[in-house]
């Protein structure tokens, strides 16, 4: 590395937000960028360890140590070069990755790792700044037309990897703007929707076609996909949610975070609800029953609406405050987390199992919890009550949506309900047609989702045309 002894004399500095009382009052992204001579000092931090864990924790494969360097050498357009080579969305995992790197970095066993989601953000955002972000279109074409069914992370990288190949590609989404839930899952203050569109604009320059509103299953068949093209890529994702089933479910004020999520979006972009009921969050006091990301996503969101009050709600024990490194380490380990959108307010409680709902003329107005054990059996006596005029349901997502698409393109399922296909090659039962992404592997991360759309690609291609030079 550049300056070898850069992580003794360094200490870590990462982004900073806005203040939480100011953050809530608007939906733009809050993070507050490092400044670039500030970048090259993080980026100096990198130790030269010898083994370079963090590519044991990044699913894409980054190359982190290399960009580092060439950070701290202040060769930002080759730093850039580098990681679109692996990652072809960085500007995107910069901000909504958990950074499993960071956790498998060296520097971690004394809790200091390299910011390396901030630096890989700063790359990306200066490629962008600099013009350095071009089309890349193919030098001649193939002659093959490849569909893929749903614009993801999955979908819109292994779109862009087939299109520099030479194929022609079809993107076919089911709602009114490319991204999946990138554009209507992820809320606006995390990532601002211009980040996708700038992606998709490349795309289009590169040849690949979107097909927006076109939702294949319900108004378009699969077989006329299967007809008139000569691969089909499902990544469509894993949208069936878990549910709650008790006393008072059907109550109105309940609702699945899918179900709210995507309506605030829907505003921010000006795009029409259509004949959907409004759920809003404003002047409720909202419960969250859920732990993880999609959880804390729905806090943010109502504390932007107005809620008088969050809780959020976890089935599972309270985590340790801080891992045991050397039973854990360079692995993801489970430890407490606070979100920004956490620290903007809400109560949160944990080994807390949902009884039964209660309300008032249809609507909800009361939670019926009970503390649970170790062994997630109810705690005689522990029986407690909230007050909850909406309730929001982020207990994750159990397996793809089967009707419609996969229920007539008659798919085997793996044993958690998952399109049953291996990472060798993506091909499912069905000739011709593979999947990739969390409709293949189930709810998961947006590395996760890009490293299969890119290694999809090149199953594809080697399919088209017997060998293939995309990288996996």
């Amino acid at each position: 590395m550049g300056k070898a002894t850069g992580f003794l004399e360094i200490d870590r500095q990462d982004r900073k937000d806005l203040p939480a009382a100011d953050r809530v009052r608007h939906y733009n992204e809050f993070i507050i960028p490092l400044d670039e001579s500030s970048v090259k000092r993080q980026a100096a931090r990198c130790m030269d360890c010898g083994v370079p864990y963090c590519h044991t924790g990044c699913p894409v494969n980054n190359q982190i140590p290399d960009w580092n360097d060439l950070v701290y050498r202040a060769d930002w357009e080759e730093a850039a070069r580098n990681l679109h080579s692996t990652n072809n969305f960085p500007e995107v995992t910069g901000r909504i990755c958990p950074a499993p790197c960071e956790a498998s970095c060296t520097l971690n066993l004394e809790d200091v790792p390299v910011t390396i989601k901030t630096i890989e953000c700063a790359i990306a955002d200066k490629a962008l700044k600099e013009g350095w972000i071009l089309p890349q279109p193919p030098a001649s074409k193939t002659g093959k037309c490849v569909a893929v069914v749903g614009s993801g992370p999955a979908g819109l990288a292994a779109a862009q990897q087939l299109a520099r190949a030479g194929h022609d590609v079809h993107v076919f989404e089911k709602n009114a703007t490319p991204g999946g839930l990138l554009v209507y899952g992820i809320p606006d203050f995390k990532m601002e929707k211009d980040v996708i569109a700038n992606r998709v604009a490349q795309m289009e320059a590169e040849g690949v076609t979107f097909h927006c509103n076109v939702h294949v299953g319900v108004d378009k068949k699969a077989a006329e996909l299967e007809r008139d093209h000569d691969a089909v890529l499902l990544t469509g994702g894993s949208e069936h949610p878990r549910d709650l089933p008790v006393e008072g479910r059907d109550l109105d004020g309940v609702h699945f975070a899918m179900e709210f999520l995507p309506q605030q979006n829907r505003r921010n972009s000006g795009e029409p609800l259509g004949e959907i009921s409004p759920i809003l969050a404003d002047g409720r006091h909202v419960i969250v029953i859920g732990g993880g990301d999609t959880g804390s996503d729905c806090i943010g969101t109502s504390f932007r609406q107005g809620a008088l009050s969050v809780t959020q709600l976890e089935i599972l024990p309270k985590p340790p405050e801080k891992e045991d490194k050397e039973m854990v380490w360079p692995h993801w380990p489970l430890k407490l987390r606070t979100s920004s959108s956490q620290a903007e307010g809400a109560d949160r409680d944990w080994s807390v199992m949902t009884t039964k709902i209660t309300g008032k003329n249809g609507r909800a107005s009361r939670l019926h919890c009970v503390r649970i054990d170790g062994d997630m059996k109810p705690v005689k006596g522990s029986e407690f009550d909230l007050r909850a005029d909406l309730v929001l349901l982020a207990m994750g997502f159990v397996h793809p949506v089967r009707e419609g698409m996969l229920d007539e393109l008659g798919l085997e399922f793996d044993p958690r309900g998952n399109v049953k296909a291996t990472v060798e090659n993506y091909r499912t039962s069905r000739d011709g047609v593979f999947a990739a992404g969390d409709m293949r592997r189930g709810q998961s991360l947006v590395v996760w989702a890009i490293r299969e759309g890119r290694q999809a690609a090149q199953a594809i291609d080697a399919f088209l045309m017997g060998t293939s030079q995309l990288p996996r």
